[in-house]
């Protein structure tokens, strides 16, 4: 394995040193080494990539200097639009450098929803004209790598590093951001999935928050029929639950997001609210951190999602940080018709036996439907 200390003094050397990006856990060593030595103007963990890719543009723009891009290759996705019709040679000729986490690559055991991601990741790159070179793990092979990017880059190219798993060594952020909140996330979940009606149901973004509710359906031997486990698309619950919410207007549906994914596609809100459902629950557990990946810090705890969520139209909006206060909202929003936006701030972190889900992403496509279907209330 490589050290992260080696990696970034070799990039600065080649003069990178702007970084913008979304965390992944296969790059949550170097993330963190970034963070704890980098600035704010110089390290800036982006809403999504393609807003990482137009960041790294600006900078170039202001500067002449390439930015490197941080991903999971989840995010090859939202960076085809910029890739194609900003950075590349035949618009506006901008060089980037990308380190992507090479998650689901074939012939490494992944979860289900990483593994046709991870049989595209290079094909993707290839389809974009985006040179990339697999990164060592032995220091003297990924110094000349870096030499070979550099060179690239120097020609106005994007160049992509894709980092295998266990590529770099650890590295533990040291400068920690703690939000002082008392109440677990997975306390949080349990508290709002007691409060559902018999025929609610729940969509649940990508991460732990699916991972806790499926344990506590696990716990009470509830059955998982119910629930939607978002296990990827990270951004998109709000709209899957949108989408189920408007189909069956008599059936409250819950949005369980994380501040992390409501931010990745905020603009989402502005379209749940302009559909005004009144079957339709957003809640929000912010803890201000990409927990899943390493626990880098979000902006969700540094602005009012509430006061955003009324600027768009949701009806109602509350924001809570006690078991007890979200007791008394749940009970109120038991009560109110019209669409709610409920924010629960949370303390980082979670169980380290936390397990997965133990059911495919098709059985549970297939259960919810079933679920959805037998309990019509049409």
């Amino acid at each position: 394995m490589i050290t992260p200390h080696f990696f970034i003094e070799k990039l600065q050397r080649e003069g990178i040193e702007f970084y913008a990006g979304v965390p992944d856990s296969l790059l949550k060593n170097v993330c963190a080494y970034i963070t704890d030595h980098f600035d704010l103007r110089h390290n800036i963990i982006a809403a999504n990539e393609g807003g990482a890719v137009a960041l790294a543009a600006g900078y170039y723009l202001a500067t002449g200097k390439v930015g490197c891009v941080y991903m999971q290759n989840s995010g090859e996705g939202n960076i085809i639009n910029p890739l194609a019709s900003l950075t590349d040679k035949e618009v506006y000729n901008i060089p980037v450098l990308l380190l992507i986490g090479w998650r689901g690559r074939p012939g490494v055991h992944d979860e289900p929803q990483h593994v046709k991601q991870g049989k595209v990741t290079t094909g993707l790159l290839n389809v974009m004209g985006v040179n990339y070179e697999v990164l060592s793990k032995e220091e003297d092979k990924a110094a000349k790598q870096i030499e070979k990017a550099a060179k690239a880059l120097a020609n106005k190219e994007v160049f992509a590093l894709v980092i295998e798993k266990d590529t770099f060594e650890d590295y533990n952020l040291q400068n920690v951001e703690v939000n002082n909140l008392t109440m677990s996330r997975e306390e949080a979940i349990q508290t709002v999935a007691a409060a559902l009606c018999e025929n609610d149901c729940i969509v649940s973004t990508t991460g732990m928050i699916s991972r806790e509710l499926f344990e506590y359906r696990t716990a009470l031997n509830q059955g998982h029929a119910r629930d939607f486990l978002t296990v990827g698309s990270m951004g998109h619950a709000s709209q899957i639950a949108l989408g189920i919410a408007l189909a069956q207007p008599e059936r409250r549906v819950w949005c369980f997001d994380g501040d992390g994914a409501a931010i990745m596609h905020m603009g989402s809100m502005a379209i749940v609210a302009n559909n005004a459902p009144k079957n339709y629950v957003h809640v929000v557990f912010n803890n201000g951190a990409h927990d899943s990946v390493g626990g880098q810090p979000t902006v969700g705890l540094k602005i009012d999602l509430p006061v955003v969520a009324r600027a768009v139209g949701y009806k109602a909006s509350f924001s809570v940080d006690s078991k007890a206060e979200l007791e008394s909202v749940l009970a109120k929003v038991n009560e109110f018709e019209g669409l709610v936006f409920l924010e629960i701030k949370v303390k980082k972190g979670n169980r380290k036996d936390l397990g997965r889900p133990t059911t495919t992403p098709i059985q549970n496509k297939k259960d919810l439907m079933c679920f959805l279907n037998q309990n019509s209330l049409l």
